[in-house]
Formats: C-alpha cells, structure tokens, sequence
C-alpha cells in the first residue's frame, strides 16, 4: 500500500468523495466517566466546500448529552464491498438552525422524526474534522483480493491501494 498523504484542496475532496460514497459513519463521542467511546451510525447530509459535515440528529439521545459535555468526536466510515477507509478526529457543534434542518429535510429524515420539521428536538450537528486517515482502494476488491493472494504467494510487494493522512 503506497502512502499519499494530502493536503488543503485534495484533501477535502478525498474525504468529500468518500463520505459521500459511504455515506453512513460510526459517530463516536466520548461520555464523561467512561472508559469507552458511545457510537452511533450516522447518515451525513452534506460536505461541503471547507470539508465540514453536516448532520441530523436528536436532543434526546446521548450523542447530544456527550457532545454537550465534550464537543470532541470521531468519525469511522468503513466500505468494505470497496476497500475504503476513513478515521477522522473533529470538533462538533449543535445548533437548531432552521434554514439547515429545511435544506436536509427528506422523507428519510422524517422516519426520524415524527413530530415532522417542527420537532423540538431535531439538531444540526457541524463535524469540522481536526485530523484525518484515509485508506483507498485502487482497483475493485476483486483485483485488490487477487493483488494480496499474490503477494502472498509470490513475496512480491504489489501496490494495492494507497493510504495517508488529510491535511485540512
């Protein structure tokens, strides 16, 4: 696997290409008193242009009360029909920002919430990642799989993906 790390404009379009691809992320905040991280599977509405992540979520669950105790968190987004990888460190805020909950609001979002676009309890959740490690498949897993099993048999080092860091 060849190191790539990258920075500024690449990097925010690497991990808006995979976020976007994967799409649902473990949201893992960090509750006071515990030794382990709480996590949760979370859809992103958007990523935008300054690789900031937008989501939806509730005031009543815990993920809100671990954020308003510590606004840290990480993110792991896993494709494993594709081979890509993504593990970032960020900084969360909550809002109740009703032009963001209007523009993400779908019949998806709505299961969520049954009181509709007016629920008290809907939050925006802004993830500005601090650092991020991004692993990407080069080719399909198919070519990937035979690429190690080669490797394995022969002892050749072949390239089967890349790996680095995102400078944002």
């Amino acid at each position: 696997m060849s190191k790539e790390n990258l920075q500024n404009k690449q990097a925010i379009q690497k991990l808006k290409e995979l976020v976007d691809q994967i799409d649902i992320g473990m949201v893992c905040t960090y509750p006071a008193g515990s030794q382990f991280v709480h996590a949760v599977p979370m859809s992103r509405q958007e990523v935008d242009d300054e690789g900031v992540i937008w989501m939806l979520f509730s005031s009543a669950s815990e993920t809100f009360r671990n954020l308003e105790a510590n606004p840290e968190l990480s993110i792991l987004y896993s494709d494993i029909k594709g081979y890509n990888f993504l593990s970032l460190n960020g900084t969360a805020t909550v809002s109740r920002d009703p032009d963001r909950i209007d523009k993400y609001w779908n019949k998806f979002v709505e299961a969520w919430f049954e009181k509709g676009k007016e629920d008290p309890q809907i939050r925006i959740l802004k993830v500005i990642p601090k650092e991020a490690h991004y692993w990407d498949n080069k080719t399909n897993k198919l070519v990937t799989l035979f690429k190690v099993a080669s490797s394995a048999l022969t002892g050749a080092r072949l390239d089967i993906g890349r790996e680095g860091n995102l400078e944002l």
